[in-house]
């Protein structure tokens, strides 16, 4: 199943040439993140979303709403093999506020991407022969912008936001990779993942365990967007705003006719009938 490739550009506001380069690796992803909010309606809704290339389409690109990293990482893997990238698909266990030692299941998606022919002089800063980290659905305030080097160490700053990747275990026969961004003087692990190869079948079982699981996160309603000037967030009936200076204001929506005007007008997600929202 192929996408619709002007359907999705008009989707992501993106009227750039389609050459498979780093450039526009890079102006897509910026472009996909600012367009299409992380939310988890249909879990909340009891359903498991579909990763079938085709209902993502027409969810996220006709239907105008968002998802969560599987769907949108499914999606964008899609474009970008269209246009000529290599992609490999990769789970990865998040890292936010993990206590230390703690070990969690692996319940988000990561796209590694290799430039056709990329040696790293396009003008853009590339890394000669390097592959390239890509995540348009982490969601957070501190997720990826622009696609990342892989190369150990190296910091990167996009769009003003600072991250690199360390390498852990660099000698085991599967070493960890872990992407962290930086706040203030120090760096905060965002998500580790190894570079074995993550078939649709390990996907698909992760996808239906954060849905399905009594414990996971993601049962009641998040939603989140990145905006120019900064970053919004909305958990259950509290709707954070986060400036790119670092001000934080919290508001306190009322119920849920408060919570249904907020993903209308601050997230451009048109709630689905049977939606019970405010919890």
């Amino acid at each position: 199943m192929s996408v619709d490739l002007d359907k999705y550009f008009a989707r992501v506001g993106w009227d750039g040439g389609r050459a498979p380069t780093l450039a526009t690796l890079r102006a897509l992803q910026y472009a996909h993140v600012l367009a299409v909010p992380f939310e988890n309606i249909d879990v909340v809704m009891g359903t498991v979303p579909s990763l079938d290339v085709a209902d993502l389409e027409a969810k996220i690109v006709t239907g105008s709403r968002g998802g969560y990293c599987f769907e949108q990482n499914t999606l964008f893997a899609a474009v970008l093999e269209q246009l000529g990238y290599g992609v490999a698909r990769h789970t990865g266990r998040v890292r936010v506020n993990a206590r230390p030692g703690e070990i969690r299941p692996r319940t988000h998606l990561v796209l590694v991407v290799r430039v056709p022919g990329a040696d790293g002089t396009d003008g853009t800063g590339g890394v000669p022969g390097a592959d390239y980290l890509a995540d348009v659905g982490f969601g957070s305030a501190d997720g990826l912008l622009e696609p990342l080097p892989m190369i150990p160490g190296l910091v990167r700053e996009g769009r003003g936001r600072r991250h690199r990747l360390v390498l852990e275990e660099a000698d085991a026969p599967v070493p960890v990779w872990v992407l962290e961004a930086r706040h203030g003087d120090e760096w905060r692990e965002l998500v580790s993942f190894t570079l074995d190869p993550a078939p649709a079948p390990d996907i698909n079982i992760a996808n239906w365990y954060v849905a399905t699981h009594p414990r996971s996160p993601f049962r009641r309603l998040f939603a989140q967007r990145t905006l120019p000037a900064g970053h919004l967030s909305l958990d259950g009936t509290r709707l954070t705003r986060t400036a790119n200076d670092g001000t934080v204001t919290v508001e306190e929506l009322d119920g849920a006719e408060g919570v249904r005007a907020a993903l209308e007008s601050e997230f451009g997600i048109t709630p689905p009938p049977g939606l019970h929202l405010g919890h």
